[in-house]
């Protein structure tokens, strides 16, 4: 039948009949390169046995001691009547300065101001930014010992009388809370000088359970951070934000530790492997951006465009530790 077809196309229009033949021919042969990957596009390529053709972008990282944590240890017994408990965990003497019912956007118009005025290195500094747009200041006299994990509980004083913090969207932050070195000396020393964790507090207007919605890490060179969750494996060695921060010039940074309690995005909590999702070999290195899924190792980093958990389109990519520092560790162990 094909034989009839061509030999009457033949006998129409032999200029059509040697184009076809010849579209046939081309298309045929790039499908059987394409099978076993030879210089064709990647489109044609199985993308399980070949590197991806698209280079995601590396994300050039830094170092930062970071000297500041912060959790919040019984999140459920929380509330604006009964107050909160904190426990701050810093490499440094530290000071913890509460500020209730802070003004939203004078909070971040004292963020910008630390970029482009004045270094806020002291809870003065942020009240001067601030205009004092606050309800209440709480702040612990005595200085937080470096490693010291005491708890230390913030609360509303009676005759406040603040039964909730009005619907949402809200003006005003229920509970930001900032962490200082005590020391003037240590501020020279490290890069971070302050840290603003804003806290959710539920009340009666929005019971939502307690949580940090969000940390900023706030740098002597005049720059500010926003701390932000890692999804990693459930049993996986998470590297500690107190040695590692990978930061650069701009604000979306982001980080491991303590910002886990920023929001309710799904993790990784299902997986039980501290290994690579696709190759169950390898242990993981790799954060995708801007999904922020750790979950590759330096194997198969390559071969992925998108996230393997969550199929978004990756834009750039970091990882954990390098190279050497992989290989110290493995010569430790040994």
């Amino acid at each position: 039948m094909a034989a009839v077809f061509l030999v009457t196309l033949y006998e129409y229009s032999p200029l059509f009949y040697i184009a076809l033949v010849s579209v046939c021919f081309l298309v045929t042969s790039a499908l059987v390169l394409g099978w076993f990957g030879l210089g064709v596009p990647v489109i044609l390529r199985n993308s399980e046995e070949t590197e991806s053709s698209t280079r995601v972008l590396k994300k050039r990282m830094r170092q930062v001691k970071n000297p500041f944590g912060l959790e919040i240890p019984n999140p459920a017994a929380a509330s604006v009547t009964r107050g909160v408990t904190l426990t701050p965990d810093c490499l440094e003497d530290c000071v913890l300065t509460c500020y209730w019912g802070c003004n939203v956007q004078k909070l971040h118009e004292a963020l910008q101001k630390h970029v482009y005025c004045f270094r806020i290195k002291t809870p003065q500094a942020l009240e001067d930014a601030l205009y004092n747009e606050y309800l209440y200041k709480q702040q612990h006299l005595q200085s937080i010992k470096k490693n010291d994990k005491a708890e230390k509980y913030c609360q509303l004083p009676e005759d406040a009388q603040v039964a909730d913090f009005g619907p949402v969207p809200r003006a005003h932050y229920p509970l930001v809370a900032l962490l200082t070195l005590a020391d003037e000396e240590d501020r020279e020393i490290y890069d971070i000088i302050a840290m603003v964790a804003v806290i959710h507090i539920p009340d009666e207007s929005y019971r939502l359970s307690c949580r940090i919605l969000y940390q900023y890490l706030l740098l002597a060179q005049g720059q500010y951070h926003d701390l932000k969750q890692l999804f990693m494996s459930a049993n996986s060695p998470a590297p500690s934000s107190s040695d590692t921060f990978p930061g650069e010039s701009s604000t979306d940074t982001g980080l491991l530790e303590k910002a886990g309690q920023a929001g309710d995005e799904p993790g990784l909590q299902e997986e039980n492997s501290k290994d690579c999702v696709v190759c169950q070999n390898g242990p993981v290195n790799w954060v995708l951006l801007p999904c922020r899924h750790t979950c590759l190792c330096d194997g198969c980093i390559k071969y992925f465009q998108q996230c393997p958990m969550c199929r978004q389109f990756v834009q750039e990519s970091f990882p954990l530790c390098s190279k050497k520092e992989q290989d110290e560790d493995e010569s430790t162990h040994v």
